[in-house]
Order: C-alpha cells, then sequence, then structure tokens
C-alpha cells in the first residue's frame, strides 16, 4: 500500500538503540520520483564561500521531515537563482529513526520483506539507485548544494562526497576507497558510506549516510544497493576487528565515536568543498510549521 507521507518533527536523544526506536517505525510504503550520477575529488577555491549549517547530530529525526525539509530549502535557493541573487549552499547534518529509502528506479526485488508488513516505514524518493537503511548510529550529511558555485559536474560531486567520507574513516586509522562501477566508500567487501543524489537546476540534495555505531542487523533484510556479494560495515565493527588501535579506540563508547565521526564530517566536508561552516539553529516550532 501506498501512503502519503506525515508532517510532524520529533527528535530523539542521540546514541539509542535500535530496540528503542522501533516503536516509532512499524509503517508501510511512501512515494515521490526521479535521478543519480557520480562525481570526483577534492576542490580548490581561493576565497572560502559560506555553508550555513544545520547540525542535529544527536537527534534522531524521522526521515520524511528531513525529506520534507529538504525540498523546502531547495525551492527557496531556486527562488534566489531566478531573482539573481546570491544562493549559497546548506548543510544538514542528522541520523534518522529506523527506516528504508528506495531510489527512484529501485526495485523491490532487493526486499527481503512483504511490503504489506514491512519492519520499518519505506520511502520511495526522488534520489538515486536502490534500497538502504538509515537508523541510529548513522550519520547523514545533506549538503544541499548549489553546483553553480562548484562545478557543474555530477561525477565530480559524487567522487568529492567519497572523499569526504574516506577522510572522515582515515581519522579512525581506517584506509577506505572507491569500488571502480559503484558509488560509495569501502573498506574491503564492506560499504561503510552510500551515497545518493538528486540534481534538479543544478542543485544537489539527498547526499551521503556514514555508519558509525549501527545496528546492521536491518541490512540482512534488503540487499544493500542492490549489490548482491558485498557487505555493510561500520566504524566501530572495524575497530573491533582491528589489532593495532591508538588508546583512544581501543574501548570505543558509542556516543564518542559519534562525536569523532561528526567532528571530522564537518571538517572534511569543509575542507574537501572549501566552505566555511557557518552553524544555524532552527527551532523545531519554525520547522513544523512550514510542514503543516
Amino acid at each position: 500500500m501506498i501512503l502519503a507521507a506525515t508532517s510532524g518533527f520529533c527528535s530523539v536523544p542521540t546514541c539509542p538503540s535500535l530496540d528503542q526506536s522501533k516503536k516509532l517505525n512499524r509503517g508501510k510504503i511512501f512515494c515521490e520520483s526521479k535521478q543519480v550520477l557520480y562525481s570526483k575529488t577534492s576542490i580548490t577555491h581561493e576565497r572560502r564561500k559560506t555553508c550555513e549549517c544545520f547540525d542535529l547530530y544527536k537527534e534522531l529525526v524521522p526521515y520524511n521531515e528531513a525529506w520534507s525539509w529538504q525540498k523546502n530549502i531547495v525551492k527557496e535557493k531556486k527562488a534566489l537563482i531566478e531573482r539573481n541573487e546570491d544562493c549559497p549552499d546548506t548543510l544538514i547534518v542528522l541520523q534518522h529513526s529506523p527506516v528504508y529509502t528506495m531510489g527512484t528506479g529501485g526495485s523491490e526485488e532487493y526486499l527481503n520483506f512483504d511490503l504489506k508488513d514491512p519492519p520499518f516505514q519505506v520511502y520511495r524518493t526522488e534520489r538515486g539507485g536502490e534500497v538502504t537503511y538509515h537508523g541510529p548510529g548513522q550519520l547523514v550529511m545533506y549538503p544541499i548544494i548549489n553546483l553553480r558555485n562548484h562545478k557543474m559536474d555530477l561525477h565530480w560531486y559524487l567522487r568529492a562526497l567519497e572523499e569526504v567520507a574516506i577522510r572522515v574513516l582515515s581519522t579512525f586509522s581506517i584506509k577506505a576507497s572507491r569500488v571502480e562501477g559503484l558509488t560509495g566508500v569501502w573498506v574491503g567487501d564492506q560499504k561503510l558510506a552510500a551515497i545518493g543524489i538528486r540534481v534538479s537546476q543544478w542543485i544537489a540534495y539527498h547526499g551521503l549516510a556514514l555508519n558509525v555505531t549501527t545496528d546492521l542487523t536491518p541490512f540482512r533484510w534488503i540487499v544493500p544497493c542492490g549489490i548482491q556479494n558485498r557487505h555493510v560495515g561500520s566504524i566501530k565493527g572495524l575497530l573491533g576487528e582491528s589489532q593495532s588501535l591508538t588508546a583512544e579506540f581501543r574501548h570505543p563508547d558509542d556516543c564518542k565515536l559519534i562525536d569523532i565521526a561528526h567532528n571530522s564530517l564537518i571538517k572534511e566536508f569543509s575542507e574537501v568543498f572549501q566552505l566555511e561552516i557557518h552553524n544555524k539553529a532552527i527551532p523545531l516550532s519554525e520547522h513544523l510549521e512550514k510542514n503543516i
């Protein structure tokens, strides 16, 4: 059954367990539609442009609210461009309540459950790519980027997002890389960062999801990104397998790992895209009013 997405922004403190979050997310399937592509490496500009940042990384934000929020910001940016006004970039960082999302052309054959009784809500979105899972312990970065300010090349943009994730993983002494022909960031056959975007009139949105302390169980109920014979990993999982760790990472606390990954994510995003990050607060009531 396909239902319309509902409003009602809510948040939950960071580092909850998957079981604590399940209550929020028994559901059906939601809808919308469009596309994705690939990008490349880092950027150098003489003078840094500004980027407003809504940093909600300690909150669990329902997917439909973040999705609606992104689309509102895209609409605002298009209006600025039409009026020939400055159109700066925006970054949203958060965690999601447990949810599955599918790209425009995502196939239901990659779902290992009955859509009439899904473990969590399922949304079909306008981003590219197949099904993936978002949940607690996964940092999600939604850059709403005016590519006119950077490089109007989708392959380049996707590679730049991958570069951000690769640099973040190096913070934990994890050597990550790209896999030819596949979007995302890998350590061996484990995918740690998934990327899916939508670009409209050179405004890019959706973005990157990095598994930090994520419970990976829900990935077993799908074929993540439609890629067979490969696995999904997390920073916490890889650190647990490593024999050569600094004292800081030997017995990592989940919240500490999230904090370190978050700080690195903001820093590396700023460096790769050569942006000056300006944190901007948004009252939850303000967001609610925009989505009523």
